[in-house]
């Protein structure tokens, strides 16, 4: 299956943020903790040069907790300020304020002998799609100023939205990037939600799941789903996962596809357990 999804609104958004840049003073990025490497669209890093940079884990509740600190300590080494948050709970969101000053120090500084007082930090809020940036700004600003939804796509042009006196936040769509440096990384956003599922191969998708599962949390996937100890095939996995959740056709026949969307419906709300699908050693 060739992973790939680049709609036209997509570039459309992406000239967008070209033209606001100048009006900008912080760049906040939002990750998937489950994949902070392959989450992470190339185009932003020039995007953002000579910014300030703020990257925020989210979803870090369904990630590996182990992971996630070894993951802050890599953006931390390239520079980069980093919070682990969760927009739904907003668990971390009382954090940012105070790091978006110490991103912004400079700039601040700056206003300040110039004798410009209270001008608020302009940020740009960034991310790939269905990575939570809406309901990370409802979350932070206590109330629902952007649209959200659980599908890529729901933010479809840009919006200033003033926070407080210290903050504007500038809301954008969810941007992927024209090409994909490799189908692993395109896999991964597939298993996360960030493609649309109509142009996916589910059963295809959910088999790569668990072959990756088997090797790096096989206890969680045979307690979720009383998969026998000795079964290693993925697609032997899959029929059974089908006939623990009781996933069949008219006739009996066992419904792969039906099976293929709950188990990736169940690793995307976290119902597995805490997974993390990519380390930073690996992503060297």
């Amino acid at each position: 299956m060739n992973y790939q999804w680049y709609p036209g609104h997509m570039m459309k958004a992406k000239r967008m943020m070209q033209e606001n840049i100048k009006l900008i003073d912080l760049v906040i990025e939002l990750v998937d903790a489950r994949i902070p490497f392959s989450s992470r669209n190339p185009d932003i890093d020039e995007l953002g040069k000579n910014k300030s940079r703020l990257i925020l884990l989210n979803k870090s509740d369904l990630a590996d907790e182990k992971c996630n600190k070894e993951w802050m300590a890599y953006f931390k080494q390239k520079g980069f300020h980093v919070l682990e948050i969760n927009a739904k709970t907003g668990a971390g969101i009382k954090a940012i304020q105070g790091t978006v000053k110490e991103a912004c120090r400079e700039k601040i500084e700056r206003d300040r002998k110039r004798g410009i007082i209270n001008r608020p930090v302009r940020a740009i809020v960034v991310g790939i799609p269905n990575v939570g940036k809406s309901t990370f700004i409802n979350s932070y600003a206590g109330k629902a100023c952007a649209k959200t939804g659980n599908k890529p796509g729901v933010t479809k042009g840009k919006q200033w939205i003033r926070l407080n006196k210290e903050l504007e936040l500038l809301d954008t769509p969810g941007i992927l990037w024209p090409k994909f440096e490799s189908q692993d990384v395109g896999r991964k956003l597939a298993f996360i939600g960030s493609m649309n599922d109509e142009i996916l191969q589910m059963t295809e998708l959910a088999i790569d799941l668990i072959d990756f599962l088997m090797i790096y949390y096989k206890q969680l996937l045979i307690d979720r789903y009383q998969i026998p100890e000795k079964e290693e095939i993925p697609h032997k996995i899959l029929e059974h996962i089908c006939e623990n959740r009781k996933c069949y056709k008219k006739g009996g026949e066992i419904d792969h596809e039906k099976g293929a969307a709950l188990l990736l419906d169940d690793f995307r709300l976290g119902r597995i357990g805490r997974i993390t699908l990519e380390r930073p050693g690996e992503m060297a």
